[in-house]
């Protein structure tokens, strides 16, 4: 945590220079100002800085996929951790999770699912993280990558989950 964190305050302070820039993050370094919920350039809607993470150099929103994501991630934080997920957008550390449309049952045949070895295993949902649709976990845990093996095959080759 504390070499994505360095990272992380490198970057900012490599984006500040080029843009207008607000202190907050406890201090610990500087993220861009944030004064609209939808970004102009990109049109993504960002929501709030309600959430319970909001503001600690990790976007929480589950919407969203990359090296800046949390690690653990909820649909209670959907659009509730706008300056984190703005600014590691900006970076292009992050972007929006795909949709079905953009995916098809196909690419299940080249995708390697791993094994059964997840705690969640056998619950009708897929719970590893590389996979978004209505049929994925609404909380997901990087540890389960590659340990549901079983039931995000078969949801993926039904269309019902996709890779993000």
């Amino acid at each position: 945590m504390k070499r994505f964190l360095t990272t992380i305050t490198a970057l900012a302070m490599v984006f500040s220079a080029t843009a207008g820039v607000a202190q907050t993050k406890g201090g610990g370094g500087q993220v861009p100002a944030a004064t609209a919920t939808t970004d102009a350039p990109s049109g993504i809607n960002f929501g709030d800085d309600a959430g319970a993470f909001a503001n600690d150099h990790e976007c929480d929103d589950p919407r969203f996929t990359g090296w800046g994501t949390a690690s653990s991630t909820s649909q209670e934080n959907t659009m509730h951790d706008a300056s984190d997920c703005r600014w590691l957008h900006n970076l292009g550390a992050i972007r929006l999770t795909r949709v079905a449309g953009e995916s098809s049952p196909q690419e299940c045949a080249i995708i390697n699912f791993g094994d059964d070895q997840s705690n969640w295993v056998g619950n009708g949902e897929c719970d590893d993280p590389r996979f978004a649709g209505p049929a994925a976990a609404r909380i997901m845990n990087l540890e389960d990558i590659g340990h549901d093996a079983s039931e995000c095959r078969q949801m993926c080759q039904q269309g019902s989950v996709w890779l993000r």
